[in-house]
């Protein structure tokens, strides 16, 4: 979630995972009628926030292909079709100040998936674009002209990413101020449309709010700050260290882990481990990710990372296992043991996320790795570890692999399937985490332009992408006679948000009305909601708070106490005692 996304982390979910929008092409500049001098860039915000625009003439300026040429650029059928992200959603997605910021700075948020890429060939031609599909002999790239460009793989020397977008500096300067607002009315009425599937049990079209809701408070009050750090944005993770109820470690996508140590009286923040050094998280939802200790942690001190680096020209994601000091107050500085690594395609969509299970293996989540759509088939594909969840024993070795493939694993032995394979077809898995009581794997998938999903994962199922997104079919490119496709549990349209944060079943005290309740939130909205299921159905969903910043992740301590960790910086408590969940604020 500033992956998630993301986020959706995103993730930089800014993930930053993470997960806004870029908005139209070209404009040529031009003094607003009657004025001497162009008005600054305050000045179209000011004007836009405070005046009425027309819907109608925002169309048409969005239409115009002399004027600013949106359409070249931006699709508004939900199928991502062009250089920028697609707009069917963009005023449920975001706020009016959101999309006037997104018009006015461009570069400033990126949504993932939507970055600048840069190729320079043998030959010094050099391409700029977004990343529409690559494979073993070609990259495709699509420019803000909508025209697709295909480069031989032999023929590149070097490909990078920028963090300059495709959409140049200032397109508003070419509008009046009130064409502008006009422009931010027409963004604003974009809405998803209800279709038949609304009725699916799955995906109810109205989430109703708590009569009071959750009280989120602030638990730390430290600013982290990773050194050299002009911003302070980044959190992705809070783990209790086990054994230690006051002690907890907390993650920056930059690398840089925290030691943070509470009591009644104060709070102690020390850095545990930097590694900023190896750490990718230049671009995209990159970064320091995610965290899992050992279940005989507090005998061989062991505990498990993954996240990004950039090895050979491309991301790759590493999961290792690391130790801690004799002390448990910092890492051993002993090497890194790499379990695994996994190359991406793109530079998105990496998952976020490792738990142990009740069995006492480590699972881990990947995302398809982008372009947008999965154009390659990633998630559908067994001989890829992309868009999957893998089991794997880290405490055996087998053949040439840092680990072990448990015996029970359902691709095992398989002749054209990776064994560390658990379940498939996901896009992007930001978080998952295991029911205390059930032992039931709960994972939240971000969904790309139509929905967010909640999937309840067993044992060798299929949970579509991309052949389903949700409940919705997506694509029949990789669709294979005699799988069958599992739909989620839960899913919520844009309207709710756009980058999911899977988070935890309350199991903390057993007379709390929310005992039993599936947490999770999303990082776009910031909001909190809670689901309940029966037989594997979903039975109630509400949404219960929500926090002041981007919702990135969430953690659990041994006591079940609920965190809830702000991307820009901040973590809160969640408070139940005030709140029901069987309560409803009246129509």
């Amino acid at each position: 979630m500033n992956i998630r996304a993301k986020h959706c982390l995103a993730f930089s979910l800014t993930l930053a995972f993470l997960w806004t929008t870029s908005l139209p092409a070209y404009a040529q500049t031009r003094s607003t009628p009657g004025t001497t001098k162009a008005p600054s860039v305050d000045e179209y915000r000011r004007y836009a926030l405070t005046h009425e625009g027309d819907v109608s003439r925002g169309a048409t300026l969005f239409a115009d292909e002399q004027k600013l040429a949106c359409v070249k650029c931006h699709s508004i059928n939900g199928q991502a079709s062009k250089a920028g992200p697609d707009l069917l959603a963009a005023g449920d997605k975001f706020g009016r100040r959101d999309l006037i910021e997104a018009v006015l700075l461009p570069s400033a948020t990126i949504s993932p998936g939507y970055g600048t890429l840069i190729v320079e060939t043998k030959a010094g031609m050099e391409y700029q674009g977004v990343l529409k599909q690559t494979t073993d002999l070609s990259v495709q790239l699509m420019g803000a002209d909508a025209k697709l460009v295909s480069v031989a793989t032999a023929d590149i020397k070097q490909q990078r990413g920028s963090s300059v977008s495709l959409m140049p500096e200032g397109v508003h300067a070419g509008l009046s101020l009130q064409e502008f607002t006009d422009l931010t009315e027409y963004l604003a009425t974009l809405r998803q449309p209800e279709t038949a599937l609304i009725s699916n049990r799955g995906m109810p079209p109205v989430i109703p709010q708590l009569a009071k809701p959750v009280t989120a408070r602030p638990f730390f009050t430290q600013e982290l700050r990773v050194p050299n750090s002009k911003v302070q944005t980044g959190l992705t993770g809070l783990h209790q260290v086990p054994g230690f109820s006051n002690v907890f470690l907390v993650l920056h996508q930059k690398g840089m882990i925290w030691m943070m140590t509470k009591t009644t009286k104060a709070e102690e923040s020390i850095v545990f481990s930097d590694l900023t050094e190896e750490v990718f998280s230049d671009r995209g939802p990159n970064g320091l990710l995610g965290m899992a200790f050992h279940p005989k942690f507090l005998e061989n001190r062991k505990y498990y990372l993954k996240y990004q680096v950039f090895e050979e020209g491309k991301v790759t994601t590493l999961v290792v296992e690391k130790q801690f000091g004799a002390d448990f107050k910092r890492d051993s500085g002993q090497p890194p043991r790499r379990l695994i690594k996994i190359l991406s395609v793109a530079e998105d969509h990496g998952g976020g996320c490792l738990q142990f299970g009740p069995d006492g293996f480590l699972y881990f989540g990947m995302g398809d790795t982008g372009p947008h759509n999965d154009p390659n088939g990633h998630s559908q594909n067994l001989q890829l570890l992309l868009g999957k969840m893998m089991r794997i024993d880290v405490d055996r070795r087998e053949g040439d692999n840092a680990y072990a493939i448990p015996k029970d694993n359902p691709f095992r032995g398989w002749l054209n399937a990776r064994p560390e394979i658990w379940a498939y077809g996901f896009r992007e898995p930001w978080r998952f985490s295991f029911d205390r009581l059930t032992g039931d794997l709960w994972l939240a998938d971000i969904g790309q332009d139509r929905v967010e999903e909640v999937n309840v994962v067993h044992r060798g199922e299929n949970y579509g992408w991309n052949v389903y997104e949700a409940f919705e079919p997506f694509s029949n490119q990789y669709r294979k006679e005699g799988r069958n496709f599992i739909p989620p549990l839960f899913a919520y349209k844009r309207k709710y948000g756009n980058s999911i944060t899977g988070g935890y079943v309350c199991r903390g005290e057993k007379t709390s009305t929310f005992y039993g309740v599936y947490l999770f939130g999303d990082y776009t909205s910031k909001r909190i909601f809670g689901l309940t299921q029966e037989k594997g159905t979903l039975k109630t969903v509400r949404e219960i708070g929500s926090i002041p910043q981007g919702l990135v992740s969430f953690g659990m301590d041994e006591a079940g106490n609920v965190y809830a960790v702000g991307f820009e910086g901040m973590i809160y408590q969640l408070d139940f005692t005030e709140s029901r969940f069987d309560e409803i604020k009246p129509d």
